[in-house]
C-alpha cells in the first residue's frame, strides 16, 4: 500500500513538471504564449516609394485578434511610415494629437496624395476631421486626417494603449491597392 502512495505521488509530481515544462525557460521563470500568435511587436515600420495614386477610401474593421485601418488607393501604392509619437502635425504644422481620441498615438505618414491631380485637386478630408466611427472598437479609438502635401497623406490614429501593429500592402481590387494598418488588442 505503500509503495502504491508513493508511486501515485510521483506520478503527480512527474504530470505537473511534464505540464509545466511548456511554459518555463531554462532560469525556472514562466513565460507565456503571444497573444493570438502576434509576434508584430511596436517599432516603427517603413516602406515603399511616393505613389501619385490619390487616396480614395479609409475603411475599419473588427476582428477577433485586431482591429484594422484600410487606407484604399486608385492606383499602385506601396510608400509608408508608421510609429507610435506623442505629437502628430498637420501640413501647417499644427498638432493633431489633442483631436485625436486614445491612450497612445500610431502616426500614419502615407507616400501618396489625397487629391487626384486630374480633379483640380480636389481633397477627401478636411484637416482635423475624424474619418471613421469607432464606437465599440476594442482598440482603435480614432483616425484623424491631418493633410495632404507635397504627395505625403498624413493620419493620427488613437489606439487604447501601445500596442503590436503591423501594416500589410495588398494589391486590388482591380487596378487600386491598399495599405492596411492592424493593431492588436493586447500584447
Amino acid at each position: 500500500m505503500r509503495i502504491r502512495s508513493a508511486l501515485t505521488a510521483l506520478a503527480v509530481v512527474l504530470a505537473g513538471l511534464v505540464a509545466s515544462a511548456g511554459s518555463s525557460t531554462a532560469a525556472g521563470t514562466t513565460t507565456t504564449a503571444a497573444y493570438c500568435g502576434i509576434t508584430w511587436g511596436s517599432a516603427d515600420k517603413t516602406a515603399g516609394a511616393l505613389s501619385d495614386a490619390p487616396l480614395i477610401d479609409v475603411r475599419t474593421g473588427r476582428h477577433d485578434c485586431y482591429d484594422r485601418v484600410v487606407f484604399e488607393f486608385n492606383g499602385p501604392v506601396d510608400g509608408y511610415a508608421i510609429g507610435y509619437g506623442e505629437t502628430w502635425t498637420e501640413g501647417e504644422g499644427l498638432a493633431l494629437s489633442p483631436y485625436t481620441a486614445g491612450g497612445a498615438l500610431l502616426r500614419v505618414s502615407l507616400r501618396a496624395p489625397t487629391y487626384d491631380d486630374d480633379h483640380l485637386g480636389t481633397v477627401q478630408y478636411a484637416v482635423g476631421e475624424h474619418v471613421a466611427n469607432l464606437l465599440r472598437y476594442p482598440t482603435l479609438r480614432d483616425v484623424v486626417f491631418g493633410g495632404s502635401f507635397e504627395g505625403y497623406s498624413t493620419f493620427a490614429v488613437g489606439v487604447r494603449a501601445r500596442l503590436p501593429f503591423r501594416v500589410l500592402v495588398l494589391a486590388g481590387p482591380g487596378t487600386h491597392s491598399r495599405v492596411v494598418l492592424d493593431v492588436a488588442h493586447q500584447w
